[in-house]
């Protein structure tokens, strides 16, 4: 069976709280729903893991080869200023694939330069969870059916 990760990087355990105007009002809990409803109708796996911290990030990164066959990451503000997160997707042989909820060329210039994107096999932005679903649909596409 296909086994994607799915890595949530850091304050969007604060999702549906902050900055509403930009990221709306649907929390982690519900977003995490939606991915595991989706892999359960494409008859895949997800593990869904969140954190604050560069290193633990880069620790389930490194260590995702033997389990997973691909990664979906949203890097959060990590996007911008993370050489390690970046140095940790190099370091892999399965496809990373960046997923952010809002368009970050849309955003503040600072938010428009990804340190992820040149590294991961593609990314997808500015569709809100549905950015998710559409990482996972193309998972599945890249990888087929393990």
């Amino acid at each position: 069976m296909l086994n994607i990760l799915v890595v949530h990087g850091p304050n969007l355990n604060l999702l549906g709280k902050r900055e509403k105007n930009i990221y709306g009002t649907t929390n982690l809990s519900t977003i995490n729903s939606k991915i595991e409803k989706k892999a359960k109708s494409l008859k895949i796996s997800v593990e869904l893991f969140q954190s604050n911290h560069e290193g633990e990030i880069v620790d389930v990164i490194g260590k995702s080869e033997k389990r997973f066959n691909a990664i979906i990451i949203n890097p959060a503000a990590y996007t911008h200023t993370s050489v390690a997160i970046r140095d940790a997707v190099s370091a892999i042989s399965i496809p990373v694939i960046e997923v952010h909820l809002t368009n970050i060329y849309s955003r503040e210039e600072f938010r428009q330069k990804s340190l992820i994107s040149p590294v991961a096999i593609g990314a997808i932005c500015g569709f809100g969870a549905n950015s998710y679903i559409l990482a996972l649909e193309a998972a599945v596409d890249l990888c087929g059916k393990v």
